[in-house]
């Protein structure tokens, strides 16, 4: 029996002889969080779509556990203005479940109260909940978020990252998560990629953030937004409520 997801090996990926991928290996496990970090024409999303089988690689192995559900968020979905559509409607598209089981899951991202809402009326952080929701109900295996806190505000980022970690507690499932918030996403990560065409780091979301390859990238860019530890003095439910309270000194920030 497989101990992982998704396992590829020594995979490179060249379109139009441009070289988008290089030697990339990576094993994502069940119950793990993975982030790919990288600027922009790092071959991030090239990678994702690789590890969802809509790109061949060209060179490599990729493997995969049999009968694998993927749950897939894009990171960005355009909904054409004019289109009359509410959330449920959305939800109800291309995946078979009961009526039930959405607005249970909606409970659990928070996002019950805008089920009758037409799509185009929720705010950006809403819609990206909505998005998760939807991937949700696939019953995935692996969860892939390309960009899941675009268009959020810091707060709302925080919030989703750690709405993440908690669904991948209670669900048990795999998570590959790109994005450009190493900060943010320190606490609700094990395992950080940072990916420049070739695998310039990797491990430990602290180790890379300290990482001499990741510092070339990134250094400049974050002078005065260094990466922190959150402590809250509340904890949350899988919808954001807060259920208790835990007593710190206060909230250190190393802004």
């Amino acid at each position: 029996m497989s101990t992982y997801l998704i396992k590829a090996e020594h995979i490179s990926l060249q379109i139009n002889q441009r070289q988008i991928l290089d030697d990339i290996s990576l094993t994502i496990e069940p119950g793990k969080i993975i982030t790919l970090v990288g600027p922009n024409g790092s071959g991030k999303t090239s990678l994702v779509r690789v590890l969802l089988g809509l790109l061949d690689v060209s060179q490599g192995s990729l493997k995969k556990k049999d009968n694998l559900v993927i749950g897939y968020m894009p990171q960005k979905l355009h909904v054409d203005s004019v289109l009359p559509m509410n959330v449920l409607r959305f939800l109800n598209m291309g995946v078979k479940v009961s009526k039930e089981e959405i607005i249970r899951t909606a409970k659990t991202l928070g996002v019950e109260k805008l089920l009758q809402q037409p799509l185009q009326s929720v705010s950006g952080g809403e819609f990206q909940r909505v998005l998760l929701t939807r991937a949700l109900l696939r019953k995935p295996d692996l969860l892939v978020l390309d960009e899941p806190a675009q268009g959020v505000d810091i707060n709302g980022q925080q919030q989703l990252y750690q709405l993440i970690a908690s669904i991948r507690d209670e669900y048990g499932c795999g998570v590959l998560m790109v994005s450009h918030d190493l900060h943010l996403v320190m606490e609700s990560t094990d395992h950080v990629l940072c990916l420049n065409t070739h695998i310039c780091c990797t491990g430990h979301p602290e180790a890379v953030s300290k990482h001499p390859e990741y510092l070339k990238l990134f250094g400049s860019s974050l002078d005065g937004l260094a990466v922190y530890t959150h402590h809250h003095d509340h904890t949350h439910e899988l919808s954001g409520d807060v259920v208790g309270h835990v007593h710190h000194e206060g909230c250190k920030h190393d802004h």
